[in-house]
């Protein structure tokens, strides 16, 4: 069962998101700039800053991503928005390829479904609040953006001395562990089944780690 992206202050997302397109792109998507720039004080502000990497709009270091910079742009907004609860919420897309299109108590059914969570669970409720937050933002109407993936900290590996990663650990018995930023093309199609195909090709071959 995943573990879904959530705040407890869910109106700061729209207050976050609205910032960021008023606000020059940062270096970084620290918890200076959410405090200070974004001005979401205190705890508040700490839970965006985790839960913008967990959208994909900062990776894991807090540079801003390519979804974050076309968020940022009027003609690829809500599209940019589309992608990020595909990726923050990519679990529920695979229960159900229509998730945006839910009511709010049918998308409590689905995050009970997927989480394991019971019926009165306040957490159930504050992830449906957070993407409904977030789905203001999103159009889905084929508009084509990059949606950067970021491979989490613990997969990455020190290369060899000539650049590359080691050759052959699979064979050794050691495993093979690699660090991705992928930069994906997603198609200008409002077929969200073309969506979940990618995203479920992408984790199996390149982020799932099985072995043959």
């Amino acid at each position: 069962m995943a573990s879904l992206p959530y705040i407890t202050a869910t109106g700061n997302i729209e207050k976050a998101l609205k910032a960021i397109k008023s606000a020059a792109t940062p270096d970084s998507v620290s918890q200076d700039f959410v405090k200070t720039v974004l001005g979401i004080k205190g705890g508040s502000g700490n839970q965006i800053t985790s839960y913008l990497k967990k959208i994909g709009f900062a990776g894991s270091d807090g540079k801003p991503t390519e979804l974050y910079t076309q968020f940022r742009n009027p003609t690829t907004s809500g599209a940019a928005a589309a992608a990020a609860l595909k990726v923050g919420y990519g679990p529920l897309y695979k229960r159900n390829e229509y998730m945006h299109k839910l009511s709010d108590s049918e998308l409590k059914g689905l995050v009970i479904e997927e989480t394991g969570a019971g019926d009165d669970s306040t957490v159930s409720s504050l992830i449906v609040s957070c993407i409904s937050a977030l789905k203001k933002f999103a159009k889905f109407d084929g508009q084509s953006v990059v949606a950067a993936i970021d491979v989490p900290e613990e997969t990455k590996v020190p290369p060899s001395g000539n650049g590359l990663p080691p050759a052959n650990l699979s064979q050794s018995g050691l495993g093979m562990n690699l660090s991705y930023t992928i930069n994906l093309n997603l198609p200008a199609t409002s077929d969200i089944a073309v969506f979940n195909a990618i995203f479920k090709s992408l984790k199996e071959n390149l982020l799932g780690g099985g072995n043959e």
